[in-house]
Parts: structure tokens; sequence; C-alpha cells
């Protein structure tokens, strides 16, 4: 089975679980239309963007009762082995720099990486990510504390005259 491929707007492990609602949702729809008396109208719901994104990416036929299984099952296997890491900043970030965020990890680190966004005033400039065993400080506040000591020493000089 080929792996599924994410498109880019995909960006948590909340947006597999509202796409498979999603997903769900159909399927009872389709289970009800058998039910239904032959000549009975009926209006098909209405899928999001973001579902319809995931199936053209993938050529899935939504219509199809097995195409529709088989991707609630490659949800159902992203949800639970997707590499899935938290990353945080001072300010909510706009949604272009997250999905080009997202576009660089699924490239260069896992095809399927997923991200979960935070907030963290503290950080005042830069981000934070933290994957299951590992933490990478990329603030300012951090930087700055690694370089004290020569901070120190240019405040230093500059009171001395050097």
């Amino acid at each position: 089975m080929e792996p599924l491929k994410l498109p880019d707007s995909l960006i948590s492990s909340a947006d597999v679980t509202r796409l498979t609602r999603e997903l769900n949702g159909l399927n009872d729809f389709f289970a009800g239309a058998k039910t239904r008396a032959a000549g009975t109208a009926m209006q098909l719901p209405k899928i999001s963007r973001l579902l319809d994104e995931l199936a053209r990416g993938n050529k899935i036929n939504l219509l199809k009762d097995d195409e529709r299984e088989a991707l609630r099952q490659n949800l159902d296997r992203v949800y639970k082995n997707a590499p899935n890491l938290h990353i945080s900043f001072a300010v909510e970030p706009a949604p272009k720099a997250l999905e080009k965020i997202l576009v660089w990890l699924r490239q260069n680190v896992h095809p399927q990486a997923l991200l979960q966004v935070g907030l963290q005033p503290a950080i005042a400039a830069g981000c934070m990510l933290r994957t299951t065993n590992k933490v990478f400080d990329m603030s300012l506040r951090a930087n700055l504390q690694k370089q004290s000591g020569y901070l120190i020493q240019l405040v230093k000089g500059a009171v001395d005259g050097n």
C-alpha cells in the first residue's frame, strides 16, 4: 500500500481526527442512502476543502466504499505512526509560515510529519521545537544566554573605552 500524501494544509493530528470524522459521516450518509426508496431526492453532504485536497492528491474517489475505507485506514495509520512535533512561538504564527515549516519538515524529516503549535510568550522571538525525545530551543533568550560571557565583555569594553 502506497503511503498517503498529505496536503500542506493538513498540519496537525487534530486535522487528521477531523478528516476521519468527516469520512465516517460520509460512510453513514452512503449507508443511509442504500436504505432509501428509489427515486427519493438526496443531497450529497458537503466535504471540506481539506478532504477534497487529500482525495484529489491521492487519486481517491470518495463515492466508492472501498476507497473511502482505505483512506480511513491510512488516516488511522498516520494518526498513530506519523512523527508529531510540537513547536512553540511567542505569538500566533501566520498560516503561510506554518505551511512553509511543514513543507520543509515533510521534505527533510518525514513525508507525513505533523505539527502541534503552541504559544509561549516568554520566548520573545524565535521558537522552541520539541520531539518525543529532544528539545531544540531556538529562541532569542536562549541565544543571548549562550553568549552572555561575550556580551559582558562587550559591555565592559564599551564602558572602559576599549
